[in-house]
């Protein structure tokens, strides 16, 4: 079976490899469509083909534009003649194609049009609300383009219901658990480059934006700095917000030496080198349908504090200690014994760690992934 993977600005590289090189391990014959690889990405293909199908011009132009508007206009003006225009010899010419993110809707819709009918459609919802109400133009017709699919792949019952309530037919959802993943693991340099922590140290790490609730953390944090309580808090990743707002009260109150920051695109081993050197990590959304972080992080056995958004609502209890989506009140009080006890850390640490090892791996995701392909191919 040939297999065209899509994910054109390679939002999930590591999902994306995962799943391409249990599908090869299968006997598929898969390539995996995305932009040129950059000095942060960390995918090295085992059994499945790269092709850097998208923004190959854009890209060429990034280190000159920066991450600007010019930048995002240059990118969104490719992808539209790429979808409207462009060879999709690639993608004809697999049994399926399999996309795992819609960058621009309206440019989505386009190619999706071309491709209906001369290869079997397959996508993954890793958000049954697209970019989490953040999209913009970016997200504006996502809902519709469930439609132009022969299957709908998601990860739990919650975007499954979700989709639901949108009114796609349950007959072309599937739905197959998200594995744990693991990062390119840090080297001795990268831990090298990471200050050991003076004090109990709480991580937030991933892409920074307004629903992952990074403001709610920061609360939660200066409430507990401001009654005595000493540890440090490390932002770790790329803010697609401005966090100005959320960081001048931390200085203002004059707790600036217990804030790490360590913003832009980090690499895996960096990323991987914060989680080693964290006693604690925190997934405080206010919406999300399943994470990739927080399945990246499971195997180094640190507490883990989340709301109960999404598949945090849905994991067994102990696995992390969970707060009401929205409550940096609650989040304060359920980080404070994590805090104060190295002992209580330890335990929760365990308790995720042994969750991690039992939540299923990149074969078994392949093998329904396959199933699910020779049903839309059949049908």
């Amino acid at each position: 079976m040939k297999i065209a993977m899509l994910d054109p600005s390679l939002f999930t590289g590591r999902y994306d490899d995962g799943l391409c090189a249990g599908l090869a391990q299968a006997g598929a014959d898969v390539t995996l469509l995305g932009r040129p690889m950059r000095a942060t990405d960390a995918i090295l293909p085992q059994g499945y083909a790269y092709a850097p199908r998208f923004f190959r011009h854009s890209e060429a132009l990034r280190d000159r534009l920066g991450e600007g508007r010019a930048f995002r206009l240059a990118k969104a003006a490719e992808y539209g003649l790429t979808c409207a225009l462009g060879n999709l010899d690639a993608m004809t010419g697999a049994d399926v194609t399999h996309v795992q993110w819609l960058p621009l809707a309206p440019a989505d819709r386009l190619m999706l049009d071309r491709l209906k009918g001369r290869t079997a459609l397959v996508h993954t919802v890793h958000n049954a609300d697209a970019y989490h109400a953040d999209s913009g133009l970016q997200g504006r017709g996502y809902r519709a383009l469930l439609d132009r699919f022969d299957a709908l792949i998601v990860h739990g019952d919650t975007t499954r219901g979700a989709l639901v309530g949108q009114g796609v037919d349950p007959a072309r959802i599937h739905v197959t658990p998200h594995p744990p993943m693991r990062l390119a693991p840090a080297t001795p340099a990268d831990l090298a480059t990471i200050p050991d922590p003076a004090a109990p140290r709480i991580l937030f790490f991933g892409t920074i934006r307004p629903y992952k609730g990074v403001d709610l953390l920061v609360e939660a944090c200066l409430s507990l700095w401001r009654v005595g309580h000493p540890f440090e808090l490390v932002l770790a990743g790329k803010p697609f917000m401005d966090v100005a707002p959320i960081l001048d009260p931390v200085h203002a109150a004059g707790f600036g030496d217990r804030l790490i920051t360590d913003f832009g695109f980090l690499t895996e081993p960096r990323l991987d080198a914060h989680m080693a050197k964290a006693d604690l990590m925190v997934f405080p959304y206010r919406h999300i349908d399943s994470s990739g972080a927080f399945l990246s992080a499971l195997h180094h056995g640190k507490a883990m504090v989340t709301s109960d958004a999404g598949m945090f609502g849905t994991l067994p209890d102990g696995v992390t200690t969970r707060v009401p989506a929205g409550n940096a009140a609650a989040l304060g009080q359920a980080l404070l014994p994590l805090i104060e006890s190295a002992a209580i850390r330890q335990a929760a640490g365990a308790r995720a760690r042994a969750y991690g090892d039992i939540m299923g791996n990149w074969k078994d995701m392949a093998l329904a992934t396959m199933d699910i392909y020779r049903q839309v191919l059949r049908a």
